[in-house]
Protein backbone atom coordinates (compact mmCIF):
# COMPACT_ATOMS: atom_id res chain seq x y z
CA UNK A 1 0.00 0.00 0.00
CA UNK A 2 1.34 3.39 -1.06
CA UNK A 3 -0.08 6.77 -1.94
CA UNK A 4 0.56 8.23 -5.39
CA UNK A 5 -0.24 11.50 -7.16
CA UNK A 6 0.44 13.09 -10.55
CA UNK A 7 -0.26 16.62 -11.75
CA UNK A 8 -0.26 18.47 -15.07
CA UNK A 9 -0.57 22.21 -14.45
CA UNK A 10 0.04 25.62 -15.97
CA UNK A 11 1.96 26.71 -12.86
CA UNK A 12 4.73 25.24 -10.67
CA UNK A 13 3.58 22.00 -9.01
CA UNK A 14 6.18 21.40 -6.28
CA UNK A 15 4.05 22.81 -3.44
CA UNK A 16 0.88 21.24 -4.84
CA UNK A 17 2.40 17.77 -4.92
CA UNK A 18 3.84 18.24 -1.42
CA UNK A 19 0.37 19.19 -0.12
CA UNK A 20 -1.14 16.19 -1.90
CA UNK A 21 1.39 13.84 -0.28
CA UNK A 22 0.51 15.19 3.15
CA UNK A 23 -3.09 14.16 2.43
CA UNK A 24 -1.84 10.69 1.45
CA UNK A 25 0.55 10.27 4.39
CA UNK A 26 -1.73 7.65 5.99
CA UNK A 27 -0.96 5.35 3.05
CA UNK A 28 2.76 5.19 3.77
CA UNK A 29 5.24 6.57 6.27
CA UNK A 30 8.44 4.81 5.24
CA UNK A 31 9.64 7.10 2.45
CA UNK A 32 8.51 9.91 0.17
CA UNK A 33 9.54 11.25 -3.21
CA UNK A 34 8.68 13.93 -5.75
CA UNK A 35 9.82 14.36 -9.34
CA UNK A 36 9.02 17.36 -11.53
CA UNK A 37 9.72 18.24 -15.15
CA UNK A 38 10.82 21.51 -16.71
CA UNK A 39 11.16 21.36 -20.48
CA UNK A 40 12.63 17.85 -20.86
CA UNK A 41 14.60 17.72 -17.65
CA UNK A 42 13.55 15.84 -14.53
CA UNK A 43 14.21 17.11 -11.00
CA UNK A 44 13.87 14.57 -8.20
CA UNK A 45 14.15 14.34 -4.46
CA UNK A 46 13.31 11.23 -2.45
CA UNK A 47 14.36 9.84 0.91
CA UNK A 48 13.24 7.73 3.85
CA UNK A 49 10.88 9.36 6.31
CA UNK A 50 7.65 11.32 6.55
CA UNK A 51 6.80 13.99 3.98
CA UNK A 52 7.47 16.87 6.38
CA UNK A 53 10.93 15.48 7.14
CA UNK A 54 11.98 14.48 3.61
CA UNK A 55 11.33 17.84 1.95
CA UNK A 56 13.09 20.97 3.18
CA UNK A 57 12.95 24.40 1.60
CA UNK A 58 16.16 23.78 -0.36
CA UNK A 59 14.67 20.55 -1.76
CA UNK A 60 11.42 22.21 -2.75
CA UNK A 61 13.21 25.04 -4.56
CA UNK A 62 15.04 22.53 -6.72
CA UNK A 63 11.81 20.86 -7.92
CA UNK A 64 11.10 22.98 -10.99
CA UNK A 65 8.35 22.68 -13.54
CA UNK A 66 4.60 22.51 -14.15
CA UNK A 67 4.05 18.76 -14.03
CA UNK A 68 5.24 16.03 -11.74
CA UNK A 69 4.61 12.96 -9.60
CA UNK A 70 4.80 12.09 -5.94
CA UNK A 71 4.63 9.01 -3.75
CA UNK A 72 4.53 8.03 -0.08
CA UNK A 73 5.91 4.54 0.41
CA UNK A 74 4.79 1.70 2.58
CA UNK A 75 7.09 -1.21 1.71
CA UNK A 76 5.79 -4.73 1.13
CA UNK A 77 8.62 -6.11 -1.00
CA UNK A 78 12.32 -5.42 -1.26
CA UNK A 79 14.41 -3.61 1.32
CA UNK A 80 12.65 -1.33 3.79
CA UNK A 81 15.92 0.39 4.69
CA UNK A 82 17.09 1.24 1.18
CA UNK A 83 16.52 4.81 0.05
CA UNK A 84 17.27 3.56 -3.44
CA UNK A 85 13.90 1.79 -3.36
CA UNK A 86 12.02 4.96 -2.53
CA UNK A 87 9.95 6.12 -5.49
CA UNK A 88 9.74 7.58 -8.13
CA UNK A 89 11.87 5.28 -10.30
CA UNK A 90 13.56 6.48 -13.49
CA UNK A 91 14.70 5.08 -16.83
CA UNK A 92 16.26 7.21 -19.55
CA UNK A 93 14.89 5.32 -22.57
CA UNK A 94 12.66 5.67 -24.38
CA UNK A 95 12.11 9.41 -23.99
CA UNK A 96 12.88 9.38 -20.25
CA UNK A 97 10.21 7.98 -17.92
CA UNK A 98 9.65 8.29 -14.18
CA UNK A 99 7.04 6.19 -12.40
CA UNK A 100 5.21 5.75 -9.10
CA UNK A 101 3.29 2.58 -8.27
CA UNK A 102 0.81 1.44 -5.63
CA UNK A 103 0.31 -2.31 -5.44
CA UNK A 104 2.28 -5.52 -5.71
CA UNK A 105 3.27 -7.57 -8.76
CA UNK A 106 2.84 -11.29 -8.16
CA UNK A 107 5.01 -12.36 -11.11
CA UNK A 108 7.89 -9.93 -10.61
CA UNK A 109 10.37 -12.80 -10.30
CA UNK A 110 9.52 -14.18 -13.75
CA UNK A 111 9.45 -10.70 -15.25
CA UNK A 112 12.97 -9.98 -14.01
CA UNK A 113 14.24 -12.95 -15.96
CA UNK A 114 12.34 -11.81 -19.07
CA UNK A 115 13.70 -8.30 -18.78
CA UNK A 116 17.27 -9.56 -18.54
CA UNK A 117 17.18 -12.36 -21.09
CA UNK A 118 14.73 -11.02 -23.68
CA UNK A 119 14.26 -7.27 -23.21
CA UNK A 120 17.93 -6.68 -22.26
CA UNK A 121 17.03 -4.31 -19.44
CA UNK A 122 18.79 -3.96 -16.10
CA UNK A 123 17.01 -4.00 -12.73
CA UNK A 124 19.07 -2.42 -9.95
CA UNK A 125 16.85 -2.95 -6.88
CA UNK A 126 14.58 -5.59 -5.36
CA UNK A 127 11.51 -3.42 -5.95
CA UNK A 128 8.73 -4.76 -8.16
CA UNK A 129 7.97 -1.14 -9.08
CA UNK A 130 11.27 -0.92 -10.96
CA UNK A 131 10.30 -4.10 -12.79
CA UNK A 132 6.96 -2.54 -13.76
CA UNK A 133 8.69 0.62 -15.00
CA UNK A 134 11.03 -1.34 -17.24
CA UNK A 135 8.21 -3.45 -18.67
CA UNK A 136 6.30 -0.24 -19.47
CA UNK A 137 9.39 1.39 -21.00
CA UNK A 138 10.08 -1.66 -23.15
CA UNK A 139 6.50 -1.77 -24.43
CA UNK A 140 6.48 1.97 -25.23
CA UNK A 141 9.74 1.52 -27.11
CA UNK A 142 8.21 -1.32 -29.15
CA UNK A 143 5.06 0.60 -30.07
CA UNK A 144 6.83 3.83 -31.08
CA UNK A 145 9.67 2.21 -33.07
CA UNK A 146 11.62 5.46 -33.11
CA UNK A 147 8.65 7.58 -34.22
CA UNK A 148 7.11 10.55 -32.34
CA UNK A 149 4.98 9.45 -29.38
CA UNK A 150 1.20 9.51 -29.84
CA UNK A 151 -1.56 8.67 -27.30
CA UNK A 152 -2.52 5.60 -29.33
CA UNK A 153 1.06 4.31 -28.97
CA UNK A 154 0.83 4.70 -25.22
CA UNK A 155 -2.46 2.83 -25.04
CA UNK A 156 -1.05 0.01 -27.18
CA UNK A 157 1.89 -0.23 -24.78
CA UNK A 158 -0.41 -0.40 -21.75
CA UNK A 159 -2.40 -3.19 -23.41
CA UNK A 160 0.82 -5.17 -23.67
CA UNK A 161 1.75 -4.32 -20.08
CA UNK A 162 -1.60 -5.76 -18.91
CA UNK A 163 -0.78 -8.98 -20.75
CA UNK A 164 2.65 -9.32 -19.17
CA UNK A 165 2.24 -8.33 -15.54
CA UNK A 166 0.07 -9.89 -12.85
CA UNK A 167 -1.05 -8.64 -9.47
CA UNK A 168 -2.29 -5.26 -8.32
CA UNK A 169 -1.13 -1.94 -9.69
CA UNK A 170 -2.22 1.64 -9.83
CA UNK A 171 0.45 3.50 -11.81
CA UNK A 172 1.28 7.09 -12.67
CA UNK A 173 4.18 7.78 -15.05
CA UNK A 174 5.68 10.99 -16.41
CA UNK A 175 7.07 10.77 -19.94
CA UNK A 176 9.62 13.51 -20.61
CA UNK A 177 8.36 16.16 -22.96
CA UNK A 178 4.97 14.51 -23.46
CA UNK A 179 2.80 14.25 -20.35
CA UNK A 180 1.45 12.03 -17.57
CA UNK A 181 0.16 8.47 -18.00
CA UNK A 182 -2.03 6.76 -15.40
CA UNK A 183 -3.46 3.25 -15.48
CA UNK A 184 -5.01 0.67 -13.20
CA UNK A 185 -4.90 -3.13 -13.17
CA UNK A 186 -7.80 -4.97 -14.89
CA UNK A 187 -9.38 -5.81 -11.52
CA UNK A 188 -9.14 -2.32 -10.02
CA UNK A 189 -7.65 -3.75 -6.84
CA UNK A 190 -5.81 -0.58 -5.88
CA UNK A 191 -7.60 2.78 -6.17
CA UNK A 192 -6.97 5.66 -8.58
CA UNK A 193 -9.07 8.71 -9.43
CA UNK A 194 -8.81 11.85 -11.58
CA UNK A 195 -10.02 15.42 -11.21
CA UNK A 196 -9.59 19.00 -12.39
CA UNK A 197 -9.63 22.49 -10.92
CA UNK A 198 -10.97 25.77 -12.26
CA UNK A 199 -7.66 26.63 -13.92
CA UNK A 200 -7.74 23.59 -16.19
CA UNK A 201 -5.11 21.69 -14.22
CA UNK A 202 -5.45 17.91 -13.91
CA UNK A 203 -4.59 15.66 -10.95
CA UNK A 204 -4.53 11.88 -10.62
CA UNK A 205 -4.31 10.41 -7.12
CA UNK A 206 -4.95 7.36 -4.97
CA UNK A 207 -7.83 8.92 -3.04
CA UNK A 208 -10.45 11.59 -3.71
CA UNK A 209 -9.53 13.41 -0.49
CA UNK A 210 -6.24 14.35 -2.18
CA UNK A 211 -8.11 16.19 -4.92
CA UNK A 212 -10.58 17.91 -2.62
CA UNK A 213 -7.90 18.96 -0.16
CA UNK A 214 -5.88 20.70 -2.87
CA UNK A 215 -8.69 22.58 -4.59
CA UNK A 216 -9.54 20.02 -7.28
CA UNK A 217 -12.90 18.44 -7.97
CA UNK A 218 -13.26 14.70 -8.36
CA UNK A 219 -14.17 13.90 -11.95
CA UNK A 220 -14.27 10.12 -11.78
CA UNK A 221 -12.39 6.98 -10.87
CA UNK A 222 -10.05 5.52 -13.44
CA UNK A 223 -11.70 2.27 -14.50
CA UNK A 224 -10.08 -1.14 -14.07
CA UNK A 225 -7.77 -1.73 -17.03
CA UNK A 226 -8.19 1.83 -18.28
CA UNK A 227 -5.30 4.09 -19.24
CA UNK A 228 -5.48 7.89 -19.10
CA UNK A 229 -2.89 10.12 -20.77
CA UNK A 230 -2.75 13.83 -19.92
CA UNK A 231 -0.66 15.82 -22.37
CA UNK A 232 1.28 18.89 -21.31
CA UNK A 233 -1.59 21.16 -22.42
CA UNK A 234 -3.88 19.42 -19.94
CA UNK A 235 -5.92 17.52 -22.54
CA UNK A 236 -7.09 14.15 -21.26
CA UNK A 237 -7.03 11.08 -23.51
CA UNK A 238 -8.51 7.81 -22.22
CA UNK A 239 -8.94 4.26 -23.45
CA UNK A 240 -9.85 0.87 -22.00
CA UNK A 241 -6.76 -1.32 -22.44
CA UNK A 242 -7.76 -4.60 -20.78
CA UNK A 243 -9.54 -7.48 -22.49
CA UNK A 244 -11.90 -8.38 -19.66
CA UNK A 245 -11.88 -5.73 -16.92
CA UNK A 246 -13.90 -6.35 -13.75
CA UNK A 247 -14.16 -3.96 -10.82
CA UNK A 248 -13.14 -5.93 -7.72
CA UNK A 249 -11.44 -3.42 -5.40
CA UNK A 250 -9.59 -4.40 -2.25
CA UNK A 251 -12.18 -4.50 0.51
CA UNK A 252 -9.53 -3.70 3.12
CA UNK A 253 -9.38 -0.17 1.69
CA UNK A 254 -12.89 0.40 3.03
CA UNK A 255 -12.28 -1.46 6.28
CA UNK A 256 -9.06 0.28 7.27
CA UNK A 257 -6.62 1.67 4.72
CA UNK A 258 -8.41 4.65 3.17
CA UNK A 259 -9.31 7.91 4.86
CA UNK A 260 -12.99 8.04 5.89
CA UNK A 261 -13.53 11.26 3.93
CA UNK A 262 -12.59 9.59 0.64
CA UNK A 263 -14.94 8.20 -1.98
CA UNK A 264 -13.60 5.15 -3.81
CA UNK A 265 -15.26 3.66 -6.87
CA UNK A 266 -18.41 5.52 -5.98
CA UNK A 267 -18.48 4.30 -2.37
CA UNK A 268 -18.15 6.63 0.60
CA UNK A 269 -15.55 5.07 2.90
CA UNK A 270 -17.31 6.64 5.90
CA UNK A 271 -20.69 5.19 4.91
CA UNK A 272 -19.07 1.81 4.33
CA UNK A 273 -17.79 1.83 7.91
CA UNK A 274 -21.19 2.89 9.23
CA UNK A 275 -22.71 -0.08 7.41
CA UNK A 276 -20.11 -2.41 8.89
CA UNK A 277 -21.11 -1.18 12.34
CA UNK A 278 -24.74 -1.91 11.59
CA UNK A 279 -24.11 -5.51 10.56
CA UNK A 280 -21.65 -5.98 13.43
CA UNK A 281 -24.36 -4.91 15.90
CA UNK A 282 -26.42 -7.95 14.87
CA UNK A 283 -23.44 -10.21 15.53
CA UNK A 284 -22.90 -8.67 18.95
CA UNK A 285 -26.51 -9.27 20.00
CA UNK A 286 -26.16 -12.96 19.18
CA UNK A 287 -23.06 -13.27 21.38
CA UNK A 288 -23.37 -10.79 24.27
CA UNK A 289 -26.73 -9.42 25.45
CA UNK A 290 -26.63 -5.60 25.26
CA UNK A 291 -27.79 -5.50 28.90
CA UNK A 292 -24.37 -6.89 29.87
CA UNK A 293 -22.53 -4.03 28.14
CA UNK A 294 -22.14 -0.69 29.90
CA UNK A 295 -20.28 1.28 27.23
CA UNK A 296 -18.98 1.01 23.65
CA UNK A 297 -15.42 2.28 23.13
CA UNK A 298 -13.67 2.46 19.74
CA UNK A 299 -10.02 1.64 19.26
CA UNK A 300 -8.81 4.70 17.33
CA UNK A 301 -9.18 5.63 14.61
CA UNK A 302 -10.65 3.68 11.71
CA UNK A 303 -13.20 1.91 13.91
CA UNK A 304 -14.98 5.06 15.12
CA UNK A 305 -17.79 5.14 12.52
CA UNK A 306 -18.53 1.44 13.02
CA UNK A 307 -18.45 1.76 16.82
CA UNK A 308 -20.74 4.80 16.81
CA UNK A 309 -23.30 3.10 14.56
CA UNK A 310 -23.17 -0.08 16.63
CA UNK A 311 -23.69 1.83 19.89
CA UNK A 312 -26.64 3.75 18.47
CA UNK A 313 -28.38 0.60 17.25
CA UNK A 314 -27.84 -1.20 20.55
CA UNK A 315 -28.91 1.83 22.58
CA UNK A 316 -25.62 1.95 24.45
CA UNK A 317 -23.42 4.90 25.45
CA UNK A 318 -20.54 5.62 23.06
CA UNK A 319 -17.40 6.92 24.75
CA UNK A 320 -13.82 7.71 23.82
CA UNK A 321 -11.62 5.62 26.09
CA UNK A 322 -8.28 5.85 24.31
CA UNK A 323 -6.21 8.85 23.33
CA UNK A 324 -3.95 8.29 20.36
CA UNK A 325 -0.46 9.67 19.92
CA UNK A 326 -0.51 10.55 16.23
CA UNK A 327 3.28 10.59 15.98
CA UNK A 328 3.81 6.85 16.34
CA UNK A 329 3.59 4.75 13.18
CA UNK A 330 1.12 1.98 12.53
CA UNK A 331 1.89 -0.98 14.76
CA UNK A 332 0.88 -3.77 12.39
CA UNK A 333 3.55 -2.74 9.86
CA UNK A 334 6.37 -2.33 12.35
CA UNK A 335 9.15 -4.92 12.01
CA UNK A 336 9.43 -7.38 14.86
CA UNK A 337 6.87 -8.32 17.50
CA UNK A 338 9.02 -6.79 20.24
CA UNK A 339 8.98 -3.36 18.65
CA UNK A 340 5.28 -3.72 17.83
CA UNK A 341 4.34 -4.66 21.41
CA UNK A 342 6.34 -1.82 22.92
CA UNK A 343 4.79 0.72 20.58
CA UNK A 344 1.16 0.00 21.51
CA UNK A 345 1.36 1.79 24.86
CA UNK A 346 3.33 4.58 23.25
CA UNK A 347 0.57 4.88 20.69
CA UNK A 348 -2.48 4.72 22.97
CA UNK A 349 -3.26 5.91 26.47
CA UNK A 350 -6.43 5.10 28.40
CA UNK A 351 -8.94 7.44 29.99
CA UNK A 352 -9.31 5.34 33.13
CA UNK A 353 -12.68 6.83 34.20
CA UNK A 354 -14.34 5.30 31.14
CA UNK A 355 -13.26 1.79 32.12
CA UNK A 356 -13.33 1.57 35.92
CA UNK A 357 -16.00 -0.82 37.14
CA UNK A 358 -17.62 -1.22 33.72
CA UNK A 359 -18.25 -3.97 31.23
CA UNK A 360 -16.80 -2.45 28.06
CA UNK A 361 -17.24 -3.41 24.44
CA UNK A 362 -14.14 -2.44 22.48
CA UNK A 363 -14.63 -2.07 18.72
CA UNK A 364 -11.72 -2.36 16.29
CA UNK A 365 -11.70 -2.16 12.49
CA UNK A 366 -9.85 -5.48 12.16
CA UNK A 367 -7.57 -7.89 14.01
CA UNK A 368 -4.45 -8.90 12.08
CA UNK A 369 -1.64 -10.28 14.21
CA UNK A 370 -3.49 -9.92 17.51
CA UNK A 371 -0.54 -8.37 19.33
CA UNK A 372 -2.12 -4.92 19.51
CA UNK A 373 -5.51 -6.34 20.50
CA UNK A 374 -3.98 -8.34 23.36
CA UNK A 375 -2.20 -5.27 24.71
CA UNK A 376 -5.30 -3.09 24.44
CA UNK A 377 -7.46 -5.62 26.26
CA UNK A 378 -4.89 -5.72 29.04
CA UNK A 379 -4.79 -1.91 29.15
CA UNK A 380 -8.57 -1.89 29.63
CA UNK A 381 -8.29 -4.39 32.48
CA UNK A 382 -5.48 -2.39 34.08
CA UNK A 383 -7.74 0.67 33.93
CA UNK A 384 -10.34 -1.17 36.03
CA UNK A 385 -12.75 -2.72 33.53
CA UNK A 386 -14.82 -5.57 34.99
CA UNK A 387 -15.25 -7.33 31.68
CA UNK A 388 -13.71 -6.61 28.30
CA UNK A 389 -15.53 -7.67 25.15
CA UNK A 390 -13.91 -7.14 21.75
CA UNK A 391 -15.73 -6.76 18.42
CA UNK A 392 -14.04 -6.58 15.02
CA UNK A 393 -15.79 -4.75 12.16
CA UNK A 394 -13.96 -7.09 9.79
CA UNK A 395 -13.98 -10.91 9.67
CA UNK A 396 -11.01 -12.96 10.88
CA UNK A 397 -7.88 -12.29 8.79
CA UNK A 398 -6.96 -15.87 7.96
CA UNK A 399 -5.01 -15.70 4.70
CA UNK A 400 -1.95 -13.90 3.31
CA UNK A 401 -2.46 -10.79 1.22
CA UNK A 402 -0.38 -10.65 -1.95
CA UNK A 403 -1.71 -7.42 -3.48
CA UNK A 404 0.19 -4.81 -1.51
CA UNK A 405 -0.76 -5.09 2.16
CA UNK A 406 1.81 -6.39 4.64
CA UNK A 407 0.02 -9.62 5.59
CA UNK A 408 1.92 -12.21 3.59
CA UNK A 409 2.84 -14.80 6.23
CA UNK A 410 0.10 -17.09 7.52
CA UNK A 411 1.97 -17.83 10.75
CA UNK A 412 1.79 -14.13 11.68
CA UNK A 413 -2.01 -14.01 11.45
CA UNK A 414 -3.62 -14.77 14.80
CA UNK A 415 -6.77 -16.23 13.18
CA UNK A 416 -4.99 -18.52 10.72
CA UNK A 417 -5.99 -22.13 11.44
CA UNK A 418 -7.55 -21.09 14.74
CA UNK A 419 -11.13 -21.00 15.94
CA UNK A 420 -12.66 -17.81 17.28
CA UNK A 421 -12.48 -19.28 20.77
CA UNK A 422 -8.76 -19.98 20.38
CA UNK A 423 -8.18 -16.41 19.20
CA UNK A 424 -10.21 -15.10 22.15
CA UNK A 425 -7.98 -17.02 24.56
CA UNK A 426 -4.83 -15.60 22.97
CA UNK A 427 -6.14 -12.03 23.07
CA UNK A 428 -7.51 -12.44 26.58
CA UNK A 429 -10.95 -10.84 26.19
CA UNK A 430 -14.16 -12.13 27.77
CA UNK A 431 -15.93 -12.40 24.42
CA UNK A 432 -14.74 -11.97 20.84
CA UNK A 433 -17.19 -11.02 18.09
CA UNK A 434 -16.17 -10.96 14.44
CA UNK A 435 -17.97 -9.64 11.40
CA UNK A 436 -18.80 -12.41 8.91
CA UNK A 437 -17.45 -12.34 5.36
CA UNK A 438 -20.79 -12.26 3.57
CA UNK A 439 -22.10 -9.56 5.90
CA UNK A 440 -19.03 -7.42 5.21
CA UNK A 441 -19.35 -7.79 1.44
CA UNK A 442 -23.07 -6.99 1.49
CA UNK A 443 -22.61 -4.02 3.83
CA UNK A 444 -20.12 -2.36 1.50
CA UNK A 445 -21.27 -3.77 -1.84
CA UNK A 446 -24.80 -2.40 -1.33
CA UNK A 447 -23.38 1.10 -1.80
CA UNK A 448 -22.58 0.58 -5.49
CA UNK A 449 -24.11 -1.36 -8.37
CA UNK A 450 -20.92 -1.17 -10.46
CA UNK A 451 -18.95 -3.76 -8.54
CA UNK A 452 -18.22 -7.22 -9.87
CA UNK A 453 -17.15 -8.16 -6.36
CA UNK A 454 -14.28 -7.52 -3.98
CA UNK A 455 -10.78 -8.72 -3.42
CA UNK A 456 -11.31 -10.05 0.09
CA UNK A 457 -8.51 -12.59 -0.12
CA UNK A 458 -7.15 -11.99 3.37
CA UNK A 459 -10.60 -12.95 4.71
CA UNK A 460 -11.84 -15.64 2.32
CA UNK A 461 -8.66 -16.91 0.64
CA UNK A 462 -10.00 -16.20 -2.86
CA UNK A 463 -7.45 -14.33 -5.00
CA UNK A 464 -9.31 -12.43 -7.71
CA UNK A 465 -6.47 -12.58 -10.24
CA UNK A 466 -6.84 -16.38 -10.23
CA UNK A 467 -3.12 -17.07 -10.45
CA UNK A 468 -1.96 -17.43 -6.84
CA UNK A 469 -0.71 -20.76 -5.51
CA UNK A 470 0.91 -21.70 -2.22
CA UNK A 471 4.26 -21.67 -4.03
CA UNK A 472 3.61 -18.10 -5.17
CA UNK A 473 2.85 -17.04 -1.61
CA UNK A 474 6.01 -18.70 -0.32
CA UNK A 475 8.09 -16.96 -2.99
CA UNK A 476 6.50 -13.60 -2.22
CA UNK A 477 7.29 -14.11 1.47
CA UNK A 478 10.95 -14.30 0.53
CA UNK A 479 10.68 -10.82 -1.01
CA UNK A 480 9.17 -9.22 2.06
CA UNK A 481 10.65 -6.00 3.35
CA UNK A 482 13.82 -6.44 5.32
CA UNK A 483 17.53 -6.10 5.24
CA UNK A 484 19.99 -4.28 7.40
CA UNK A 485 20.29 -0.54 7.45
CA UNK A 486 23.61 0.26 5.88
CA UNK A 487 25.80 3.14 4.83
CA UNK A 488 24.77 5.13 1.78
CA UNK A 489 25.26 3.20 -1.42
CA UNK A 490 27.38 5.31 -3.74
CA UNK A 491 26.82 3.00 -6.71
CA UNK A 492 23.20 3.95 -7.35
CA UNK A 493 21.98 4.12 -10.90
CA UNK A 494 19.22 6.65 -10.36
CA UNK A 495 18.56 10.34 -10.55
CA UNK A 496 20.56 11.83 -7.68
CA UNK A 497 19.03 14.11 -5.12
CA UNK A 498 20.22 17.68 -5.46
CA UNK A 499 23.24 18.40 -3.30
CA UNK A 500 22.34 19.78 0.10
Amino acid sequence: MCGIVGVVSNAPVNQLIYDALLLLQHRGQDAAGIVTQQERKFFMHKAKGMVKDVFRTRNMRSLLGNCGLGQVRYPTAGNAFSEEEAQPFYVNAPFGIVLVHNGNLTNAHALKAELFNTDHRHINTESDSEVLLNVLAHEIEKTTRGLPLQPMDIFAAVRNVHKRIKGSYAVIALIAGHGVLAFRDPYGIRPLCIGKNGDGNVMVASESVTLEGTGFQLDRNIEPGEAVFIDLDGKVHAQQCAEAPALTPCIFEFVYLARPDSVMDGISVYQARLNLGETLAKRVISTVPPSEIDVVIPIPESSRPSAAQLAQLLGLPYREGFVKNRYVGRTFIMPGQGVRKKSVRQKLNVIASEFKGRNVLLVDDSIVRGTTSKEIVQMARDAGARKVYLASAAPPVRFPNVYGIDMPTSSELVAHNRTVEQVREIIGCDALIYQDVDGMKKAIGSLSNKLAGFDASCFDGIYVTGDISSDDIERLNEKRVGGEESQDDTSRLALPNPAD
